[in-house]
């Protein structure tokens, strides 16, 4: 009985999968019946009153923003967790932990907030003229400073339980062979778990790739193909917040919201299916 149950919950789980993923796909078909499939993508020609759907501007933009935020986070997160697994004292980790719990639970628009505050000023009036451009602050770096800042937490908690699977027993033999702390840890921890590492990423990717409200919030909502960190931008979950309900007159527009949104979640499926 317990079996059948629990085979009847996982299968709904899987097919409710299947069910977003076709009803997106019925969503968007209007639009794509409407257009070529490679126009959609590769065009930057966004005119939704003149019916041209051209998502090159926000697939680059939220390219650009999940790296920046990937190339932020992860450094910072694997030092981290090397050191609070490996390094740091029991009394330490005891604050920490709980620290990173509040910073994980915190809401999207609390980030959003913190980079309206702090990050986008300071990109406008520090790091803007200290590179010779003139910016508003809101860009992609600043939707990649907070998606970055976001995602921290998540991979710090997911490299320190990697790096706590990793028996003691390894650790104490590399030392035995005359292995400095630093040695064992490069060795040993981190070759050990490099595919729990490169699973971790790919997670932080998808949540990264599908995060809306900070991003939109500190990106500059511009239907344009970025050519700098500091440009104006609309990533492609910016972009279904900011504008699903309001153009309901106008043809298709609705569909192509819902191609955005598939787009979303092809990815994500793939990474996900990539970690497994």
């Amino acid at each position: 009985m317990a079996n059948s149950v629990m085979f009847t919950l996982t299968l709904v789980s899987m097919l409710l999968v299947v069910v977003i993923g076709v009803g997106l796909y019925l969503k968007a078909s209007p639009l794509m019946e409407n257009s070529n499939l490679s126009d959609l993508l590769w065009s930057s020609n966004w005119q939704p009153m003149q019916g041209n759907f051209g998502f090159l501007p926000f697939l680059m933009s939220t390219l650009w923003v999940t790296a920046i935020a990937i190339m932020i986070a992860v450094p910072i997160s694997l030092l981290c967790a090397i050191f609070l697994t490996e390094y740091s004292k029991t009394r330490f980790r005891k604050y920490v932990f709980p620290a990173l719990d509040i910073l994980g639970g915190l809401p999207s628009i609390i980030y959003g907030i913190w980079g309206i505050l702090l990050v986008v000023p300071w990109i406008s009036t520090v790091l803007g003229p200290a590179f010779g451009v003139s910016s508003t602050g809101y860009s992609m770096l600043a939707g990649g400073i907070v998606l970055g800042i976001m995602i921290l937490p998540l991979l710090v908690s997911l490299f320190i339980e990697i790096f706590t699977s990793v028996p003691c027993e390894l650790r104490e033999a590399a030392v035995s062979l005359g292995a400095t702390k630093w040695q064992t840890t490069k060795a040993v921890v981190l070759r050990k778990t490099l595919p729990g590492i490169v699973a971790a990423i790919i997670l932080a990717l998808s949540r990264a790739f599908g995060e809306t409200i900070a991003v939109l919030m500190v990106c500059g909502s511009q239907a344009r193909v970025p050519h700098s960190v500091f440009d104006n931008s609309s990533p492609l979950p910016a972009l279904i917040a900011a504008h699903y309900g309001e153009m309901a007159s106008i043809p298709l527009y609705d569909a192509a919201l819902m191609f955005a949104a598939l787009i979303l979640f092809v990815v994500v499926l793939l990474s996900t299916s990539r970690q497994g």
